[in-house]
């Protein structure tokens, strides 16, 4: 039975709801896992953009030029001429000749070593550039029509632009992933919040009759269900990041994969799950119990 002298509106207030209503143990199991899924997603969307970056700037700084030779020249000495007039070129840190064997020795895993004496290969040129002021293929294009070569150079945008484009790719599916288990634990605040405003009826309308506002009463359920998100978050962000702790450990400085390289930097995003958990867990709550207490149950309590 609830008697009146049972509630005061004091600093205590989260102490007038019924405890363990609406099975919180299971809410905010819930909620710690949904936490762990999303500090998941959110640590992969950040490796994912830090590989693709890094991918990137490899490609970005190197260059591969075929060169073409021309009637009375061989291909070794149009490539040897090719690189020293490219490593002549601002923006141009070094340039080489790649020789037949490192060509072999490039394709003797895909092709093995029984066609490559009688395969024809193309005379190459390696060019890394200035990472600070990379020159441009127009660049050491023209920098090699001038000295009379005829060769292409492949500065690898299309490859560069590829893999951008599939790490925005990721990045955004990650980020979709992050947004959905939010809105998944909203959901589940919110449905908790509404199981306990029903399981907590007597409670209401007792706190009704001494004259409490919606306001103070939906304050009630939003410290309640804030602490306990609070406290899942920090569980599930606990939890991830004792996970990838061990994958940077056994993983190393490249992380357990080159696609998903894990940084302890990472773990610093984890920290504002609890804070983020416990604002959905009290807009989720402050939604759900002013909508139940504005409804025509509230007012009947009133009334009785």
């Amino acid at each position: 039975m609830i008697r009146l002298s049972d509630f005061s509106l004091s600093s205590r207030r989260a102490g007038l709801l019924p405890p363990a209503a609406a099975g919180e143990p299971w809410l905010m199991t819930v909620i710690a896992v949904l936490c762990f899924l999303a500090c998941l997603a959110a640590v992969a969307a950040s490796a994912a953009d830090r590989a693709a970056h890094g991918w990137a700037r490899q490609l970005g700084a190197e260059a591969t030029v075929q060169v073409r030779p021309r009637v009375g020249e061989t291909g070794d000495t149009a490539a040897a001429r090719a690189a020293e007039t490219l490593s002549g070129v601002a923006g141009v840190e070094e340039a080489a000749a790649l020789d037949r064997k490192a060509a072999e020795d490039l394709l003797r895993p895909w092709l093995g070593d029984a066609v490559l004496p009688d395969l024809p290969l193309p005379h190459l040129v390696t060019v890394r550039l200035d990472p600070q002021a990379p020159a441009s293929a127009v660049t050491l294009s023209r920098a090699l029509a001038e000295a009379g070569l005829d060769a292409t150079v492949d500065d690898h945008s299309l490859w560069r632009g590829e893999v951008e484009r599939s790490a925005n790719l990721i990045t955004a599916l990650a980020g979709a992933a992050f947004l959905a288990t939010a809105l998944a634990a909203a959901a589940a605040i919110a449905y908790a919040t509404r199981a306990g405003l029903a399981a907590g009826q007597g409670v209401i309308e007792t706190l009704s009759l001494n004259g409490a506002t919606d306001g103070l009463i939906a304050g009630l359920f939003q410290r309640r269900f804030g602490l306990l998100a609070a406290g899942a978050g920090a569980i599930g962000a606990g939890l991830a990041a004792i996970l990838v702790a061990l994958m940077r450990l056994l993983g190393g400085s490249g992380g357990l994969t080159a696609a998903l390289p894990v940084a302890w930097g990472d773990l610093v995003l984890l920290s504002p799950c609890p804070l983020l958990a416990a604002t959905v867990a009290v807009l989720a709550a402050r939604f759900a119990a002013m909508r139940v207490l504005a409804s025509g149950a509230a007012a009947s309590w009133r009334d009785a």
